[in-house]
């Protein structure tokens, strides 16, 4: 079960992965901020979330362990990363609506650097496994 758990888990997390690339980097290619990318902002937001909670229900039904320092790394950058996806989801929600050429530019940087981030919880497990 612990297994299946862990499954849906990794399918809500690659969803995540997929829908905020594909936000992230139209966003960077057109130069613009679409409503189209601020959906999928918002959704990949949800997946994570959803992903990182099925994750935690996985550790409570006795699924794979981390090594103590490894698992450590990963909740706080991974708790880190939700909060940078929701602070950038919101404000690309408020620079849709508001229309702001400043602070557009300044969302412009600012994706970079929570995909970027967002990318360290993602391969650290992977990473803490092969050695």
């Amino acid at each position: 079960m612990a297994q299946l758990v862990f499954t849906y888990g990794m399918y809500f997390i690659v969803a995540a992965l997929i829908t905020y690339s594909i936000a992230v980097w139209g966003e960077q290619i057109t130069g613009e901020l679409k409503p189209v990318f601020v959906v999928m902002f918002c959704i990949g937001v949800l997946c994570d979330t959803t992903g990182t909670t099925i994750m935690a229900l996985n550790l409570d039904m006795g699924g794979a362990i981390m090594d103590p320092l490894d698992a450590l790394f990963h909740m706080v950058t991974g708790v880190a990363a939700i909060l940078l996806m929701l602070i950038h989801a919101i404000w690309a929600v408020r620079v849709l609506l508001r229309g702001d050429e400043v602070s557009a530019a300044r969302f412009h940087r600012f994706s970079k650097f929570v995909w970027l981030f967002w990318l360290v919880p993602f391969f650290s497990p992977m990473v803490a496994q092969m050695f």
